[in-house]
């Protein structure tokens, strides 16, 4: 199962980035390139322990649905989003946040599983890997800014 780990530096209080990290209206603005819209369930606003919201967005070339939930969650310091539903076989998001200095560390680690056996691990080993990461760096610079600009 491949891992994303992205470790990213914010100089802002560890509550405005977990908020930020888990606010859907702010997961929209971050991924607009892609056009993606909270759909079903928790469709705005700040998401808890045990909700879920199902998402549509145009990724790959393609109209996608993936639901997620919150399963775990130990505010300010982490929480987990996994999904229920959509193109991947599995995954797991942590985020996780830790106080150092006067700022505040974000680690997000995301696990997946591809579909389809061998053929999954070829496309993640193609550009699915490489695509993601880019999609988690994206957003996470995009909290950054704002985290910092408030």
């Amino acid at each position: 199962m491949p891992l994303i780990e992205i470790e990213t530096e914010i100089k802002a209080d560890i509550k405005t980035c977990f908020d930020l990290a888990r606010n859907i209206d702010f997961h929209q603005e971050s991924l607009k390139y892609s056009n993606e819209k909270a759909i079903a369930g928790k469709t705005s606003g700040l998401i808890g322990l045990g909700e879920w919201v199902s998402w549509e967005a145009k990724h790959l070339g393609f109209v996608q649905h993936l639901t997620s939930k919150i399963t775990e969650f130990d505010a300010p310091n982490f929480f987990v989003d996994e999904m229920v539903f959509g193109a991947f076989k599995s995954f797991r998001h942590e985020h996780i946040f830790c106080e150092s200095k006067n700022e505040t560390i974000m680690i997000d680690k995301f696990n997946f599983e591809a579909p389809y056996g061998i053929l999954g691990q070829f496309i993640n080993w193609l550009f699915l890997k490489r695509y993601m990461r880019k999609l988690l760096k994206t957003r996470s610079q995009f909290l950054k800014q704002t985290a910092e600009s408030i």
